[in-house]
């Protein structure tokens, strides 16, 4: 830099213009508007210099990077086409090497006779800046210096699959175990972690690393802007575990959009909001956990096998969903079925029967029930348990003595003929009580008389109880007097 070393880029190029002008070579000034490259967090302008660096070879590996990528599944999908975008991309090779204070030492030394390259005998981590080399050179001379250079964050983490499997550790475990089953990591650093990743396991092993990738988007601040601490915009995540929990935080995660294909917006209310999904769980279990199983023949009746069906439908859908790595779909269904499917409608149906206080049901009718209701919230904390892992364990430890997450995924029983669907029975309690409500009734006031459509003979029992209901008739037009 000659005359210039030593000085701050900008203190240089004040220098520069000022010798110019004291040897009379400046001709003109003026002010101009150029594009330059900026760094992210700090703002400054980014300087370019030219300098030797270590280099990976990886121009010539693209089809074959491209052919293993085709071997895993993505998810979403369309996440795919990021990977194969940036890989098409890619016109150099990968500069491994970086000149940082903090990172992971590149483990070689040059040696003072000949400048040969020295790399030492893997197994142990070397710090060449500070060790002396371990090797003699080639040409004999135990001289040494060794490298200041670092290597790039990705080149050590590309290979945590590996450390993962005991790669070059254990063979038995590692033939046993490959492949890492899921990688799951954000949209931005496909293009670095997931493909540095899939590109050096495959120069190791020759395969590719992951049977699935799971991408997911962002969640962005309430005004639907990408959280940066140079912003600050940052929602602190310890905020949010201090004041709601995590479990409706992870709920809400669910809930609030598929991750997998969409950014969505941070809200407080909503994250509230998802709490009360647990406590609606946890009064449900505490109502079912008021009875005793029941013992002896079993009844189930019409609304039993009803609420059964609707369970068999959930679990097969989550079971599809989870699969696939969308828990967005799963936590929607599963929260509408606790909330209406399950506590609106079928328990407020059923409690009649559960309690039995006039013995108008027999005891294998009453039995019905109660299997059912056991039946329901098992699977009901087994299908939400992925998703909030510990209250479900809490609820099902209290009530069954046995650690959920070690329990065998639901399966679904053979499909059963109902001769309503939800939609309908929906419409029909709903019918009902806001009948009463009009005429500022109790929701146990007295129906004198209801015309139903014939479907819902089955179960009339049930709703004799439920609803008061002195009279029923049937035919094809609804009608009640209360």
């Amino acid at each position: 830099a000659g005359f210039l070393k030593g000085l701050k880029i900008a203190e240089a190029r004040q220098k520069m213009i000022e010798l110019l002008k004291e040897n009379n070579l400046l001709v003109s000034q003026k002010q101009v508007i150029h594009r330059t490259p900026i760094c992210e967090r700090s703002k400054d302008p980014i300087e370019f210099i030219n300098m030797k660096e270590f280099y990976l070879k990886q121009v010539e590996f693209k089809e074959k990077i491209l052919e293993i990528s085709e071997k895993i599944n993505f998810f979403a999908p369309e996440s795919r086409q990021i990977f194969v975008d940036w890989v098409n991309s890619i016109t150099i090779d990968w500069p491994i090497s970086r000149r940082r204070y903090y990172a992971t030492e590149v483990p070689v030394w040059h040696c003072k006779k000949c400048n040969e390259i020295i790399v030492p005998p893997k197994g142990k981590y070397y710090r060449p800046w500070r060790e002396k080399c371990p090797v003699k050179c080639k040409c004999g001379s135990t001289e040494a210096e060794g490298d200041i250079r670092v290597f790039d964050t990705w080149f050590d983490s590309s290979i945590s699959p590996l450390y993962i499997l005991k790669y070059e550790r254990d063979k038995e475990f590692f033939a046993k175990n490959s492949r890492c089953s899921l990688r799951p990591q954000g949209k931005e650093i496909i293009r670095t972690w997931l493909y540095y990743t899939i590109f050096k396991c495959y120069l190791l092993t020759g395969k590719p690393i992951f049977k699935d990738v799971w991408i997911n988007h962002h969640i962005l601040d309430e005004k639907g802007a990408k959280m940066s601490k140079s912003v600050g915009n940052v929602i602190d995540p310890h905020e949010l575990l201090e004041k709601y929990g995590a479990e409706p935080f992870r709920l809400w995660c669910a809930i609030e959009g598929n991750l997998d294909s969409q950014d969505f917006r941070c809200s407080y209310e909503r994250i509230e909001g998802a709490g009360k999904a647990l406590t609606k769980l946890w009064n449900v279990a505490r109502f079912v956990s008021m009875f005793p199983k029941p013992e002896g023949n079993i009844n189930l009746m019409e609304l039993d096998r009803w609420i059964i069906n609707e369970m068999n439908k959930l679990i097969n859908e989550a079971r599809i969903k989870y699969e696939k790595y969308d828990f967005h779909n799963p936590a929607i269904a599963l929260k509408h079925f606790l909330f209406e499917t399950f506590a609106s409608h079928y328990l407020e149906l059923v409690k009649g029967r559960v309690y039995n206080d006039n013995k108008k049901f027999s005891k294998e009718e009453q039995n019905g029930a109660l299997y059912t209701l056991n039946y329901c919230l098992e699977n009901i904390l087994k299908l939400f348990a992925p998703i909030i892992p510990f209250i479900t364990y809490k609820i099902y430890k209290d009530l069954e003595g046995k650690d959920i997450h070690r329990e065998e995924f639901p399966k679904a029983g053979e499909k059963i003929e109902i001769q309503f669907t939800e939609e309908e029975l929906t419409e029909l309690n709903s019918a009902i009580w806001k009948t009463k409500k009009e005429k500022g009734l109790s929701l146990k006031a007295e129906v004198k008389e209801i015309t139903l459509d014939k479907k819902f003979k089955g179960i009339e029992k049930d709703l004799i109880e439920a609803h008061s209901i002195k009279k029923i008739n049937y035919g094809e037009k609804f009608s009640i007097v209360i």
